[in-house]
């Protein structure tokens, strides 16, 4: 009896479900080549499904054949006969049942609203649990066709139980939730779809199945909606494609809606956090990780800070908090509360602790240093305390002799004492030394050796290794070509070091020719050709007004590469006002000088090139009044400090003391500067008290200097 009604899909009675004791689903696709087991006795139906029938049969007195054919696909899928349950869900007319369940949901939904009025209404045409049962043949079909690698096929068979819920009940399922198997079965669709559209290789679909997942009101517990706010922003930061913003119509004037994949991603982290700093849900490490991922590559490293700085105690140890909030100040700048946080984590941890645990916060705090004068020795301490210990590897142990060899080279430049700079001096080249042989082929190592030797003005080794920088980086560093021209300029091979820029043209996006055409024009006018100097001036000028105008979109991302890119263009205009006053030609200055006006107006090297501007027509007062507004502004800009002491001494004899102050604060600063030696020579020879012997010292150092001075200073 059960045979004929399940193939004529006709309904049966419960008092008629014991016509047949054999497996409905074997006689029914076993002829077909379907079953699994084709060779041992069919298992009986489990609990599950007996009580399920029985379920059905006390609210509805029948089962038809829809509920039927789903009760055996479970079955068959339990047993893990994946063809035969698909086999058995493509029986039911899907089509053909969806209307009924709207209704049904629909119906249902109004009722429960009534009831709470106080309302009665006919009860809908199918049970709840009727709708659960063909629900879950629909998500069992493409758990199936899943499994059978038809992934398109899945999700769009997944797809029919969520589009069939939203036509329902627009504003949300919410009334359902009592019914725990109905919403079972919708909070695994929920989950599921957006993975099927992934292995569809349908990205787009993908995004918008979690989108839907997560602007509906599915009621999804707690666990269930933290799963997919993750997956979802994990795939949107490493699926690779681009997401289109979302189109909330909801959205209010004012709310934020994401521009592109990081923004969404970001947005979801951080409310998965907040719901994390509150207690909603429990701590999960990986959210802060990818937080801490797409904030760093939006340029966002404050906003990670904030987000960490919240976090309640307990949530990260103390270790991690201050090392990420401390990269994190460092990449946004802020060196000294970065320096100050590592200082705090190193000076207070207990005397029992490795040294070793703190690798990565020695060197970073040691690399703060480095540019902060009053810190050197404390970051050279640092270094001395990781390259004793023996459980370093050679990665850090180079990374570490790297460091100490810029910290010391630093620390030389600040020393007056002639035997301390000496020997700190050969100190940071055995130091940079040490650290090439561990890591041969490392660029950083290579350009600060070479840069080591220039200055020291040991050119030949300097210019090997600013050959084997170049050669090493491929020429993709604009650094190392200009690093190299310059070496050769100092060793006055004006014609090769232009050839090197030239290649680095040729080699270099029109972006980044900034520089090198700044210092292919110095090189053209330290061979004399004027007219070709201001020529390439006039090329970099015009690329650098292009290249100001595409910033649009992205101004956050290169806002510190848009700030060099002014000051660029503000030094090639004094460039060309100093340029055009060596020529006396004065108005074609003052047009230069009042281009850099609108980029700043208080730049010290503006100030400068007005000052000798005045000082070539002969109005020292004025000049000299300009070099002051100059200190005013910078107090340790060399050219200024030389600039003033010359026009001092040039007044009067009276103020040769002063003069003299000047120039030694000058050489303080720079001391390979061949004007600032000069000059010091000329006020000790006209100086009362001064002995020849000090002036022709002078002089000889100012020959000795400028014989291998660059057309730009080294560093």
């Amino acid at each position: 009896m059960m045979m004929k009604c399940f193939h004529s899909g006709e309904r049966f009675g419960a008092k008629e479900m014991n016509a047949s004791s054999e497996s409905l689903a074997t006689r029914d696709y076993s002829a077909s080549g379907y079953s699994s087991r084709v060779n041992e006795p069919d298992p009986k139906l489990d609990n599950s499904n007996i009580e399920e029938a029985e379920s059905s049969l006390r609210e509805s007195g029948f089962l038809n054949y829809e509920e039927a054919r789903a009760l055996l696909g479970r079955l068959e899928y339990q047993k893990g006969n994946v063809e035969g349950a698909l086999h058995v869900f493509e029986g039911i007319d899907i089509p053909a049942v969806i209307p009924k369940i709207k209704n049904s949901l629909a119906r249902r939904s109004e009722l429960s609203r009534r009831h709470s009025q106080g309302d009665d209404d006919p009860s809908p045409s199918m049970s709840v649990h009727a709708i659960s049962l063909l629900f879950e043949a629909v998500f069992l079909k493409s758990k199936s066709l899943q499994a059978l690698g038809r992934f398109r096929e899945a999700a769009e068979s997944c797809k029919i139980i969520l589009e069939t819920i939203e036509s329902a009940l627009p504003d949300g399922f919410l009334d359902f939730s009592s019914y725990y198997k109905l919403q079972e079965t919708v909070d695994k669709a929920v989950e599921l779809l957006p993975e099927l559209w992934k292995l569809a290789s349908d990205p787009q679909s993908a995004i918008l199945s979690y989108r839907r997942a997560l602007l509906f009101q599915w009621n999804l517990d707690k666990k269930t909606r933290m799963n997919l706010e993750k997956e979802f922003a994990v795939f949107l930061l490493y699926s690779g494609c681009d997401a289109t913003p979302p189109n909330l119509r909801s959205q209010m004037e004012s709310s934020y809606v994401p521009k592109n994949n990081v923004e969404e991603a970001i947005l979801l982290l951080l409310i998965l956090l907040r719901k994390i700093v509150i207690g909603i849900i429990e701590w999960d490490p990986s959210i802060y990780h990818h937080l801490s991922f797409a904030l760093s590559i939006s340029h966002d490293l404050k906003s990670l800070a904030h987000q960490i700085e919240e976090f309640p105690p307990g949530i990260i140890e103390k270790k991690e908090r201050y090392s990420t909030l401390a990269l994190c100040y460092y990449g946004e700048d802020e060196d000294m509360v970065s320096l100050n946080l590592l200082r705090s984590l190193l000076n207070n941890q207990e005397k029992s602790e490795n040294q070793h645990n703190f690798v990565l916060e020695m060197l970073l705090a040691s690399k703060i240093c480095i540019h902060q004068s009053d810190s050197l020795q404390e970051g050279i301490t640092y270094l001395h305390k990781l390259m004793k210990s023996e459980e370093n590897c050679n990665e850090t142990k180079s990374v570490a002799n790297f460091f100490l060899g810029v910290s010391l080279s630093a620390q030389s430049r600040n020393t007056n004492l002639d035997s301390e700079r000496i020997k700190m001096q050969s100190e940071a080249l055995n130091a940079l030394e040490t650290a090439h042989k561990m890591k041969q082929e490392d660029a950083n190592v290579l350009f600060h050796l070479s840069l080591e030797y220039a200055e020291q003005r040991k050119l030949d080794m300097a210019a090997y290794y600013a050959k084997k920088l170049v050669k090493v980086e491929g020429g993709d560093n604009v650094k190392g070509w200009i690093l190299l021209a310059r070496i050769l300029s100092a060793k006055k091979q004006y014609f090769d070091a232009e050839v090197v820029i030239d290649a680095a043209i040729d080699e270099t996006g029109k972006w980044d020719q900034g520089e090198l055409l700044r210092t292919k024009a110095k090189l053209q006018i330290a061979q004399g050709k004027l007219k070709n100097g201001i020529e390439t001036y006039t090329r970099l000028l015009a690329v650098l007004q292009v290249r100001s105008k595409s910033f649009g979109v992205h101004k956050r991302l290169l806002k510190k590469r848009s700030n060099k890119e002014r000051e660029l263009e503000m030094e090639t205009w004094h460039d060309l006002a100093n340029l055009y006053t060596s020529l006396l030609q004065w108005h074609d200055a003052e047009v230069c000088l009042s281009k850099s006006k609108t980029i700043d107006p208080h730049s010290a090297s503006r100030w400068h090139a007005i000052g000798i501007l005045h000082q070539a027509k002969g109005e020292k007062e004025e000049a000299l009044s300009s070099f002051e507004k100059a200190l005013d502004i910078d107090p340790n800009h060399v050219p200024s400090l030389i600039s003033t002491a010359i026009v001092l001494r040039e007044l009067n004899d009276r103020s040769l003391p002063i003069a003299k102050s000047f120039i030694t604060d000058a050489l303080r600063l720079d001391r390979t500067n061949s004007l600032a030696w000069f000059n010091l020579g000329l006020v000790y020879k006209v100086e009362h008290g001064s002995s020849s012997l000090e002036a022709a010292e002078c002089f000889e150092a100012a020959i000795m200097l400028q014989e291998s001075e660059p057309i730009e200073p080294f560093r």
